[in-house]
């Protein structure tokens, strides 16, 4: 780094961290002055103009000595880096929102930024389907090209960036706290491997603990950054749906996988189908709709099943309390699953899994199917 670099760098840390300037504080001085020098320079009765308190001014010109050294020797790791608006490889379509980032910290590959991207978002507590799906369109689609974007949340995010890294592909995870703290905590390493072979963003400093308000504002920038959003499964009150809003209102693609009517994790899909979202069976039903956007940039990809759900907590009501059935009916699905993936499911020995599900089904908590597989009961439609 030129000593130019390393003083704009400083000088980009001390607005960041400059008491009482906001982001939007930040984005209105920038348009009325032209650069952080000239915000620099400005008189208080320029900066009062642009309303922003007095303290600003101090704060850019006598920033904390130790803040700036911490921030700086975050900065200083491999893969550590700070993007401003006044970049030139600022995201474009951030830079479109009229709430857009300052500055975003990164960990990992800053050029997967400019890459082109899909969202997959969807419900924290899926089915077993549900992860499977998002897992095997993350890695279809990763494999002919996508950058997988998600938030590293549990459920449906988590699954979706280890399907892209187990197919070898790049992945992007937009953090709603500072990098230096991984939440959820039992993603940590989840969140180092993205970091080492793809890219961790947020818009907040290290140190900033993650808030409640931050993963909405988060959201914006999931949504902003691909051409499209695929919701897997969600809930009809569900973040992922904002996340769809959002992305709709920014003008990018909105896709959602149909799932069984008896599975409450359908319902936020199916609502965003009847809003016009497009259904999706199959990665050619995303590529096809991604086309005017991308192009010849993808190749079509390998055709992806169409998901199955389980059944919410099939064992209420039913006075089920032995921990293996118990095991085994959180392991159940609507669709019909064979006595070998159930048994792997609950941890159990298939012999086991065979006498239990005999039980069940006379008791009414299972349905038997041609094939030797069995489903949760489905009930009356």
């Amino acid at each position: 780094m030129t000593a130019g670099q390393h003083q704009r760098q400083a000088l980009w840390l001390a607005a960041l961290r400059a008491p009482g300037l906001t982001p939007a504080h930040l984005r209105r001085a920038l348009q009325a002055c032209g650069d952080l020098t000239a915000v620099l320079h400005a008189s208080p009765g320029q900066l009062t103009a642009l309303g922003l308190p007095p303290t600003v001014l101090a704060g850019l010109r006598a920033p904390d000595a130790r803040r700036l050294a911490a921030d700086q020797a975050w900065l200083a790791q491999p893969g550590a880096g700070l993007i401003t608006l006044d970049d030139a490889d600022y995201p474009a379509a951030l830079r479109e929102l009229s709430d857009a980032p300052t500055a975003l910290w990164l960990l990992g590959r800053r050029e997967l930024l400019s890459e082109p991207q899909l969202a997959i978002v969807g419900s924290r507590h899926p089915t077993h389907d549900g992860r499977d799906v998002a897992r095997a369109f993350a890695a279809a689609l990763s494999r002919v090209g996508l950058v997988i974007t998600s938030g590293l949340a549990r459920g449906i995010d988590a699954a979706a960036h280890e399907g892209a890294l187990a197919a070898g592909g790049d992945t992007l995870a937009v953090l709603g706290g500072g990098l230096d703290s991984i939440y959820p905590a039992s993603h940590r390493d989840l969140g180092e491997r993205i970091a080492a072979s793809g890219l961790l963003v947020s818009e907040y400093p290290p140190g900033t603990p993650p808030r409640r308000g931050h993963f909405p504002a988060r959201n914006r920038l999931i949504s902003a950054l691909g051409l499209g959003v695929l919701v897997v499964e969600a809930a009809l009150r569900s973040g992922s749906l904002i996340t769809a809003r959002l992305a709709a209102e920014q003008g990018r693609e909105v896709f959602a996988i149909p799932g069984s009517i008896h599975n409450p994790m359908a319902r936020g899909c199916h609502s965003l189908i009847r809003d016009g979202a497009r259904l999706v069976e199959t990665c050619e039903d995303i590529l096809m709709g991604l086309q005017p956007a991308l192009g010849d940039l993808l190749a079509p990809g390998p055709a992806v099943a169409t998901p199955t759900e389980r059944l919410p907590a099939p064992e209420q009501g039913l006075g089920v309390t032995d921990p293996d059935y118990l095991k085994l009916l959180s392991a159940m699905e609507f669709s019909p699953q064979s006595v070998d993936v159930l048994a792997a499911r609950a941890g159990l020995t298939p012999e086991s899994v065979s006498s239990m599900l005999l039980i069940l089904e006379l008791q009414g908590a299972v349905e038997a199917w041609p094939g030797g597989r069995f489903s949760a009961h489905r009930g009356a439609p």
